[in-house]
């Protein structure tokens, strides 16, 4: 299993990525991804291109609370 994806490399992926490599960078593996997307419960937005499984990376940055451009992000409160 490959390792997960630092906050750097988050950064520096392309608009939409494909489930595993989201997956990846929530500490996911490869078939759990998959069965997550499948069964609706990914824990972002998953859409569903043909037979692709796509993930927009400004979500998964959401999810994470990074910021795209490597500012922490403001804390609630």
């Amino acid at each position: 299993m490959k390792a997960g994806l630092t906050p750097a490399e988050i950064r520096t992926l392309p608009a939409m990525v494909d489930v595993v490599t989201a997956g990846r960078a929530l500490g996911v593996g490869r078939t759990k991804s998959y069965a997550l997307a499948r069964a609706g419960e990914f824990p972002c937005r998953v859409l569903r291109v043909g037979g692709s499984y796509l993930v927009p990376t400004a979500d998964l940055l959401t999810l994470l609370g990074l910021d795209p451009h490597g500012r922490p992000e403001p804390e609630n409160g």
